[in-house]
């Protein structure tokens, strides 16, 4: 459970990273032709992190179905899934979701350049829409500090899934990518957190413990309901503080980039200012220098004009 909780979040922490970084980098160099997308491509290869995305849920699903359940397979003897196993099942389909997103994103910009960008983004909004109702309808009956936890995870997954959908309609909208990025890199946090917080012995709150259930399952229980108070109103400050530190993050990780990669374009504009300033050190626009460098022309032709006027 631990090493599926920091997987998949690690997974979302370098995409939304990755996602962030070039999103305020297109806008900073050219706001104006700014569109947003769902993948960017890289030097080393066009397709680097939607690959990235294909190994890590093929990890992950191996991980849930061949190599944390007991008996390294997933079924009964009978060919049935047991109880036990069913939230393996949810995690892998999970990850399947977003495995077909990769794939189909590859197959949509080597086949179709037409509708590419929507679908892209329905393929996105589909895979979270699929991660927000298997969370919600969990198999395991989320109670306690692990419930709070997941509840506060359903919250970013529909923000990356709205903002994904709004993607569709406004594709040039940088503030729609900058949420989109953000909450993907905070459930990225938020879910290894979880996993270090909840399934780690000795990381739990005071007053509560993890407690093998009959079903042969690890769930956290509180010793009472003082400790239980306690401990959701520990979950929802982590929350809180968290929030404000990927908003600092966000916000200063905005300005750096602004500044590297936003000077340049300012700084062409100098240069541009510095071509057209005369010698008393006013600026002239480039129209009134065409207009200027025309009625120089029509001076130096109006000799030659007259004379031929008077042969």
């Amino acid at each position: 459970m631990l090493e599926g909780h920091q997987l998949l979040g690690f997974g979302f922490f370098v995409v939304g990273l990755w996602h962030f970084f070039n999103h305020v980098k297109l806008h900073a160099l050219s706001y104006k032709s700014y569109t947003s997308t769902l993948w960017f491509p890289t030097t080393i290869s066009r397709y680097l992190e939607l690959h990235f995305i294909m190994a890590s849920c093929t990890i992950f699903i191996a991980m849930e179905l061949f190599i944390a359940p007991i008996h390294h397979q997933p079924f009964d003897v009978d060919g049935t899934i047991p109880s036990t196993h069913l939230h393996n099942f949810e995690h892998s389909s999970m990850a399947m979701a977003f495995l077909v997103y990769a794939i189909f994103a590859i197959v949509l910009d080597r086949k179709c350049s037409k509708a590419q960008n929507e679908l892209t983004h329905l393929l996105g909004a589909i895979a979270f829409t699929q991660q927000f109702l298997l969370i919600h309808l969990h198999s395991r009956d989320h109670m306690g500090p692990e419930g709070q936890y997941h509840f506060l995870l359903q919250l970013l997954i529909l923000i990356s899934l709205a903002t994904t959908l709004m993607g569709i309609g406004r594709p040039k909208s940088f503030l729609v990518c900058f949420v989109r990025s953000v909450s993907i890199v905070f459930q990225g946090v938020w879910l290894m957190i979880m996993g270090f917080l909840l399934w780690t012995p000795g990381f739990q709150a005071k007053g509560c413990f993890m407690h093998l259930e009959e079903s042969d399952e690890y769930v956290v229980r509180c010793s009472d309901d003082e400790s239980l108070h306690r401990a959701i109103s520990l979950v929802n400050i982590q929350f809180s503080f968290l929030l404000i530190v990927v908003t600092v993050f966000a916000m200063s990780f905005y300005l750096i980039i602004v500044r590297r990669y936003g000077e340049k374009v300012e700084y062409v504009s100098l240069i541009k200012e510095e071509h057209y300033r005369d010698e008393d050190g006013f600026v002239k626009h480039k129209g009134s220098i065409d207009n200027v460098e025309n009625s120089m022309d029509v001076e130096s032709q109006s000799p030659k004009k007259s004379k031929q006027e008077h042969i």
